[in-house]
């Protein structure tokens, strides 16, 4: 807004000399202590009127009217006086508030203000309540205009001095501004501050002058900053808000303050600006926190209590509900913590159970929830539920932790856990009942014998034991050696040459024979083993290609398979893959991992990180099962696959048309263009090999050639093979 002249001021007070480019004075400046209205003092204050614009605070009645005498806007002292709402008056004529007899001299004076480049005033009487009969108040008024001319200003003071009961003074407004209690800021239209008093400056730590002139973000962090600048634009729409924000003092430490805003339009509604007065609320703020954290937190591990675990449980169920999704409910009781408590005392078994939440929070998601209901119980919230063997998975991990010895202060001690898990909506769709549900399967798992887990629906925990019985003959196969790797030639088209193998897993359990990797494979994933056969597979694989690279050469390679669980695990397990492969001196390319396109578009760090580990070990990288999923061409570059092998279902169709044929001959020429190596799989009669021979194809595999075979087996087929002649 323009300068505005103060109460008090004749013409000659306003037309003294400018404030030029020597001037001393500076946005916040407070006015002489003495009272005295010299014209360069009065420059200064109608430069600090412009620049801070806090005219809605002061004790003076402050009118903006239209050409047309509408009151456009008014301060808080002159809605008060005439009984207006301040920030929608209405088409209210200003003329209706002065007394008839003066209406002529009040014409008179608004057009000698229009005409006139200095300020006007005049003496007359006005009417509190339009059409009132109680007598005229005299008052004195003094006029401008802005520089366009477009609006009127008037200040409004009483004649004989009544006005003191308003406190009008200028001392009286440096006083109220100046020893606030609450913080005054003021920013410009860009959000640099143009005033704050000293109240503000103390909150925040600064000097005034050190404020001056920054941008509003230099006091706020990112998410402060978004609420006030949307604070702000609604107070602009007309949408009166009341907001806590974070303030960061000049030490760094919070400050978290209430804003009550107010925007600053000039007479044409441009935005300049908006004025802000600001409470500390910080203290009131940690008080209300620790009396939140103490209502719904546990004071010992820091978890959620039983109250804040319900309210969460029903959120989940009823974004469950929402989505057709499905959560677990996990039950944990610490198994012998009693004995632990009895023995040790009361302030290791807090120990105990302060690392136990800790092990069980470690084992979840961040978006799951651990909460602690009362002495050793836990619970465990897991939300967005999609396979049983990742319940079992994250349950096992748990059984496995709690059952690791806890050591405290010096003491090693051992416990386990029972957990019962409940399903929702599956056993129940009511949160009070699946707790109950939970807590029972519980109980029935410290009946089986602790340190273990229960499905508190049979039929769940029935499939639940014989996953279980299936993981616990897959460890015992590991250690009594019942893995087993068949090999399958993959063939060069050109000359018929075998200088590459795939490595294909079997199982010879003892009771139900040779089992496929369809009959085993998903089990090992669901419970953890995978990774540990794959690692068993992998160094069976270099064993056996340095065995055959001592007789057909150092070109020969073996390809081994890769599920996406198996590259997301720990990288220091990988490690040991390159001490084994530097130790046995195997040249590069020797061992080829197989992945499938799914993993090209699995854009996780460990995924993306392995792959890279992989190809720095030297190790070969191919893209199995082509075709069969996605089109993944755009990341065989990315990745640097050196094999694309296409997928059995397109070798299939190759003699069924010329349609197949031609996309089969599309898929080679690319991966050609791209400098791939490509093998079509699964083939199964002389045609398909024909139809990939003359679409170019480097390679074939399938039954066509040989079926996977033992390892004792496929030497005795590989030295039948003419073709497949031992090194010179």
């Amino acid at each position: 807004m323009e300068e505005m002249p103060r109460a008090g001021q004749g013409p000659e007070d306003i037309s003294g000399p400018e404030a030029g480019p020597d001037s001393n004075f500076a946005p916040g400046t407070p006015l002489l202590d003495d009272g005295v209205f010299s014209p360069g003092r009065m420059r200064v204050e109608r430069e600090q009127a412009y620049f801070n614009d806090l005219y809605l605070l002061a004790p003076l009645a402050y009118f903006v009217l239209g050409l047309d005498g509408v009151i456009l806007q008014m301060n808080l002292v002159a809605a008060e006086l005439f009984g207006l709402p301040r920030e929608r008056p209405g088409h209210v004529l200003f003329r209706t508030f002065v007394s008839p007899p003066f209406h002529r001299d009040y014409a008179q004076f608004v057009e000698r203000v229009l005409n006139s480049s200095e300020p006007e005033r005049i003496q007359l009487q006005v009417q509190l309540r339009p059409a009132s009969q109680a007598p005229g108040l005299p008052v004195s008024l003094l006029g401008s205009t802005d520089q366009g001319g477009q609006v009127l200003r008037l200040v409004l003071e009483q004649a004989e001095g009544k006005m003191a009961a308003l406190e009008r003074s200028e001392e009286r407004f440096r006083r109220i501004v100046h020893s606030a209690e609450e913080g005054i800021w003021e920013i410009d239209a860009q959000a640099l501050t143009s005033f704050v008093n000293p109240k503000m400056a103390h909150m925040l730590g600064y000097q005034i002058e050190e404020m001056l002139g920054k941008p509003l973000a230099a006091f706020m962090d990112a998410e402060g900053r978004t609420l006030l600048e949307r604070n702000i634009a609604r107070r602009q729409d007309g949408i009166a808000e009341r907001h806590e924000f974070k303030f960061l003092r000049c030490d760094g430490q919070p400050l978290w303050a209430t804003l009550a805003t107010n925007p600053i339009f000039d007479a044409s509604g441009a935005y300049l600006g908006a004025l802000a007065l600001v409470s500390d609320i910080t203290a009131h703020r940690a008080a209300s926190e620790r009396i939140w954290q103490q209502a719904n937190f546990d004071q010992l591990t820091g978890l959620p209590n039983r109250h804040m675990f319900l309210d969460r449980l029903q959120n989940e169920a009823r974004r469950a509900r929402r989505e057709a999704a499905y959560l677990a409910l996990l039950f944990i009781d610490l198994d012998h913590f009693k004995e632990v408590n009895d023995s040790l005392g009361h302030a290791k078994g807090d120990q105990l159970l302060s690392q136990a939440a800790r092990r069980i929070a470690e084992r979840v998601r961040a978006t799951d929830t651990v909460a602690r209901l009362g002495g050793d119980e836990f619970t465990v919230i897991l939300a967005g539920v999609e396979q049983m063997g990742g319940i079992e998975r994250v349950v096992q991990e748990l059984i496995t932790a709690l059952a690791t010895p806890f050591v405290l202060d010096g003491d090693s001690v051992q416990v386990s856990a029972s957990i019962g898990v409940a399903l929702y909506p599956a056993d129940t769709d009511d949160t009070d009942t699946l707790l109950r549900h939970a807590d029972q399967a519980m109980y029935a798992a410290k009946s089986a014998g602790r340190n273990g887990y229960s499905y508190f629906t049979p039929a769940l925990q029935q499939a639940a034991e014989l996953r279980r019985n299936m993981a616990r003959e897959m460890r015992a196969a590991l250690v009594q050696h019942e893995f087993e790797l068949f090999y399958q030639p993959i063939v060069d088209l050109p000359d018929g040459r075998v200088m590459c193998v795939e490595a294909l897993l079997r199982w010879r359990h003892p009771q139900r024979g040779l089992l496929p990797p369809g009959d085993f494979l998903a089990f090992a994933e669901t419970n953890g083993l995978l990774v540990e056969i794959g690692d068993w597979a992998f160094r069976q694989v270099v064993y056996q290609a340095k065995l055959w690279q001592a007789r057909f050469g150092p070109a020969f390679q073996i390809c081994i398979n890769k599920s996406p669980s198996e590259l997301r695990c720990d990288a220091g397990l990988y490690e040991g893959w390159a001490e084994l492969l530097a130790r046995e001196g195997l040249p590069a390319g020797s061992i080829v991992v197989e992945i499938t396109e799914g993993i090209l578009l699995d854009e996780t760090r460990q995924v993306v990180e392995r792959l890279r580990q992989f190809r720095a070990m030297g190790m070969a990288l191919a893209l199995d099962d082509f075709g069969s999923a996605y089109g993944s061409l755009a990341c065989l570059k990315k990745f640097e696959i050196a094999f694309l092998k296409i997928a059995p279902s397109l070798v299939g169709v190759l003699a069924q048309g010329d349609a197949e044929q031609a996309l089969c001959e599309a898929i080679i020429a690319l991966a050609h263009r791209l400098g791939l190596k490509v093998v079509g799989e699964g083939v199964e009669t002389a045609v398909q090999r024909d139809v990939l021979v003359s679409a170019g194809c480097d390679f074939a595999q399938g039954h066509f050639f040989a079926h996977a075979l033992p390892v004792g087996e496929f030497d005795t087929w590989l030295a039948l093979q003419p073709a497949s002649q031992p090194a010179a």
